[in-house]
C-alpha cells in the first residue's frame, strides 16, 4: 500500500507541474490555484514527519485519491464546471473518507456509539468544509458555494451526499463488526 500510494502522489504532481507549465501565461493567482496541490496532496507526509506520528497507509490512500478528484480534476482541470454530477461524486466520498478517518479516532466501543460517533465526526467535516468556502468566498470574492445560482440548494446538497456516504460506510461498519461478534 506504502508503494502505491507513492505512485499516486507522484502521478497527482507530475499532473499538476504539466498543467502549471501550461498555464504560465494565466497568471498568478491561476499558477498559485494549481501549485497549491502539491501542498494539499503531500499534506499526510508532512503531518508524519511534523507531528511525529503514522498516519494509516489507508488513510493516506483514500487522501490522495480525493485530492486527485477533487483539486486536480475538480478545480484544476475544472470538472465542477464542466459535469454538473461531478461535485456530488467528489461530496460523496469525502463522507466516506472522513467517516473512515472517525472510525480510526475512536477506541474500542459499542458499535451503534461507534456509528453515531462516526456519522457526527463525518457531518462535522462537511458543514467545517462548507463553511470554510463561505468564509473564502467572503474574504477573497468568488462564488465556489455557486449562491448566485443555486441558493443554498448546492451547500445542502454537498452536505447531504457526505452524509450518505458516510452512511453507506457506517453500514459496511456495521455488517464488519456484527459478523466479528
Amino acid at each position: 500500500m506504502k508503494k502505491i500510494n507513492i505512485i499516486l502522489l507522484i502521478i497527482t504532481l507530475i499532473c499538476s507541474f504539466i498543467t502549471i507549465l501550461g498555464e504560465l501565461d494565466r497568471g498568478i493567482v491561476i499558477i498559485l490555484k494549481d501549485s497549491s496541490i502539491v501542498l494539499t496532496a503531500s499534506l499526510p507526509y508532512i503531518v508524519n514527519r511534523l507531528f511525529k506520528v503514522k498516519l494509516n497507509d489507508g488513510v493516506i490512500f483514500i487522501w490522495l485519491i480525493f485530492i486527485f478528484l477533487a483539486h486536480y480534476m475538480g478545480v484544476t482541470c475544472e470538472f465542477y464546471n464542466k459535469w454538473e454530477g461531478f461535485d456530488k461524486v467528489v461530496h460523496t466520498f469525502s463522507g466516506i473518507l472522513t467517516a473512515y478517518v472517525g472510525m480510526l479516532l475512536l477506541p474500542k466501543n459499542k458499535v451503534w456509539f461507534s456509528i453515531l460517533f462516526i456519522i457526527s465526526f463525518s457531518a462535522f467535516c462537511a458543514f467545517a468544509w462548507e463553511t470554510f468556502e463561505f468564509v473564502c468566498n467572503i474574504l477573497f470574492g468568488g462564488d465556489a458555494q455557486r449562491v448566485a445560482e443555486t441558493g443554498v440548494t448546492d451547500t445542502m446538497m454537498d452536505m447531504i451526499v457526505a452524509f450518505i456516504g458516510s452512511i453507506a460506510f457506517c453500514l459496511g461498519y456495521f455488517v464488519k463488526n456484527k459478523v466479528k461478534s
